[in-house]
């Protein structure tokens, strides 16, 4: 039975019913609000007032009379959360503390501890985050017969990723490993076990991670008829925010949960579904009004937030997508500035417009820079664009990770670097030795400490001279300093380090990233970008030098009192959904960078397109969408860059093309 504590206490204060909906809301979310019970889609386009429909919606159902504790709340972030409930009590004058609302772990976690024992648990398990999760994974992995030492060995973070993937589709590890990490499929019995032993750590601990408020919550529902029957009755109807997130176990949670009454509300937009690399399925959107056949769908298309112009251009991106819930983005907001297309000599003079551009729109039409976004698809992309905001002193806050030359991976190549042009520097020994396996702190210093006394420091190293006075020391690790630093020295000589970087990530450190980090390939993309803006430098000591400057330079550095604490926002378009800025810039809108090739290789380009339309829609009254004419590459030398397919897509009439010579 549920827990006392959650049945309601009705307030004795009367609930007001002169809401004005008529007044309140659009004639569109009017129909949601006043519809009758039973099974409800609603397609809220962007800027559509989804979260007021939501609130409203709620509000309603109190009105009629719907118990507050027989509401369902289902948001993907705390915040949405409190912000609905907190909406719904100024509308309603009453407490609305009694209304089940919050994130799908933060229930699941409230039904867990009434109903924990018919899985295995104790009412007061632990949950762990995502620190502790990796401890554990570290744990076991000691504690396992394994020799994870033998060879390179997945991460704790990466076996994580593994791991939650797994539980959040609903998929074996195996599947999981052939899908996102193929490489490793020649140890995946060893990931097997790896996953069998943290599951029993955690119920030998009474310990829960994130994933297993989900797991335990699905489990609990599918294996016990009863328990499903209390809940389905209890809760009389269910909302569901950003249901285009949703992945297959929370979408089979939903249905667990609303299978009797099935006054179930989702509200998302399949246009905004852009999370599959986070196992969400856009598949539950589309199929929701053939799972409920008899589902109202309602779509939202009037927007408060964007120029008729700029939803010009994102409604005619979005129409090639075959797969969709057809909609038309109708702007409330007179005529506006026409979307700009402002195609660059390369990605130098592409940073140099969009900083010249951000100084205009301060200076000349008063735009707050904190109301400027720039937006990209990959974290890389934006490294051109700090440097040149850094140097003309303007202020920036990076949403999408650190600034670029802050990042673990791009510090670890430029450790080699910098040993090689100073055979003294300590802090780089350190960190380069503890890169390889079975090398730590106390290792590292010992190493160190023998290398400094040495006349030639690398030389004990290419002649392998150091296994004599490190037998632990793997011998895979001696025979690939002595190839790696051969390779280096010679290479000094020549001044390239271009080639210097690319020698790093032949010998052993592109392997590393896959072992080291859950997203491998973004890192070894933001790597290739470092080995082509390398090529700029003819010098090791002159490169090395940029690289400090620019990564020494803090965001309270840049600031000055002409601008207080306003900062141009720098995203990729995954972290600034939800957002939104008066003026927004997309760059790198070129092919082979913005739709991504490998997402192409895996049957996405539908995503993302849907990718290039919420960045669209971030933008309220200006828009710019920008990429390079000609980059240069290292291997193919000087490479003529097309314009984005979503770009060469649109119809002419929705953007003016600009020519930024001047710029």
């Amino acid at each position: 039975m549920l827990m006392k504590r959650y049945t309601i206490h009705r307030d004795t204060t009367t609930p007001s019913p002169f809401i004005d909906y008529e007044k309140e809301l659009n004639e569109e979310q009017l129909k949601v609000v006043l519809s009758d019970n039973g099974p409800i889609l609603v397609i809220a386009g962007a800027g559509s007032g989804k979260t007021r429909v939501v609130t409203y919606r709620v509000a309603r159902l109190l009105e009629k009379g719907v118990p507050a504790n027989a509401i369902l709340l289902l948001t993907f972030t705390n915040k949405a959360a409190r912000e609905m409930l907190h909406r719904v009590e100024h509308l309603m004058k009453i407490d609305t503390r009694y209304i089940w609302g919050g994130t799908f772990h933060h229930i699941g976690n409230i039904i867990l501890r009434q109903q924990s024992e018919r899985v295995g648990y104790k009412r007061n398990f632990t949950i762990l985050d995502n620190e502790d999760s990796k401890d554990m994974i570290d744990v076991v992995m000691k504690a396992s017969k394994i020799d994870t030492k033998a060879k390179m060995f997945p991460k704790s973070s990466v076996l994580k990723g593994i791991f939650s993937y797994a539980v959040n589709t609903m998929t074996t590890v195996e599947e999981t490993v052939n899908e996102r990490t193929p490489f490793f499929y020649d140890i995946i019995e060893e990931i097997t076990v790896l996953y069998n032993l943290y599951t029993e750590k955690k119920k030998a601990t009474n310990a829960m991670d994130f994933d297993d408020l989900l797991f335990y919550w699905h489990k609990v529902l599918l294996e016990n008829e009863d328990l499903r029957k209390i809940y389905a009755t209890t809760f009389s109807q269910i909302l569901v925010d950003e249901y285009q997130d949703t992945n297959r176990i929370q979408s089979e949670i939903v249905d667990f949960m609303g299978f009797l009454n099935r006054n179930v509300m989702v509200v998302g937009d399949d246009a905004q579904s852009i999370y599959s690399f986070r196992g969400a399925n856009f598949e539950n959107i589309l199929e929701f009004p053939k799972k409920y056949e008899e589902a109202k769908v309602f779509k939202l298309e009037t927007n408060y937030r964007s120029t008729p112009e700029i939803l010009g251009l994102a409604n005619n991106s979005i129409s090639h997508n075959k797969y969709q819930f057809e909609k038309t983005l109708r702007s409330i907001k007179p005529g506006g500035i026409i979307p700009v297309l402002a195609p660059s000599r390369d990605v130098i003079q592409q940073a140099e417009f969009v900083a010249q551009r951000i100084t205009e729109l301060q200076d000349e039409e008063g735009i707050p820079l904190n109301q400027i976004a720039v937006l990209y698809r990959a974290h890389y992309h934006s490294m051109e664009v700090q440097m040149e905001l850094t140097r003309r002193g303007i202020p920036f806050e990076i949403r999408s990770g650190l600034r670029f030359f802050e990042q673990a991976h791009i510090k670890d190549v430029v450790s080699f670097l910098r040993i090689i042009d100073n055979p003294r520097d300590e802090i780089s020994w350190k960190r380069m030795l503890k890169i390889f396996p079975k090398i730590g702190n106390k290792t590292a210093e010992r190493i160190y400490e023998y290398i400094k006394e040495c006349e030639d420091p690398f030389e004990v190293l290419i002649s392998k001279k150091i296994a004599e006075s490190f037998k632990n020391v793997l011998k895979e690790n001696v025979e690939t300093w002595s190839r790696l630093f051969g390779e280096l020295r010679d290479l000094y000589a020549q001044e390239a380090p271009s080639d210097m970087i690319s020698a790093v990530l032949k010998q052993g450190y592109m392997d590393y990233l896959k072992f080291a980090y859950p997203n491998y390939e973004a890192r070894l993309e933001d790597l290739n970008q470092l080995i082509n803006f390398s090529t700029r430098y003819q010098s090791l000591e002159t490169f090395l030098s940029e690289l400090s400057l620019m990564s020494g330079l803090s965001g309270e550095e840049v600031v000055t009192a002409d601008y207080d604490d306003e900062r141009v926002v720098l995203s990729t378009i995954h972290q600034a959904k939800g957002l939104e800025w008066k003026v927004v810039f997309i760059i790198w809108c070129a092919e082979g960078r913005f739709p991504n090739p490998k997402a192409l290789d895996d049957g996405g380009l539908e995503e993302e397109r849907r990718l290039f339309y919420v960045a669209s829609t971030r933008a309220m009254d200006e828009l710019y969408l920008c990429y390079p004419l000609l980059v240069f590459d290292r291997q193919a030398g000087h490479v003529i860059l097309r314009p984005s397919r979503f770009l060469t897509e649109l119809s002419g009439i929705h953007y003016e093309e600009w020519s930024i010579g001047d710029y």
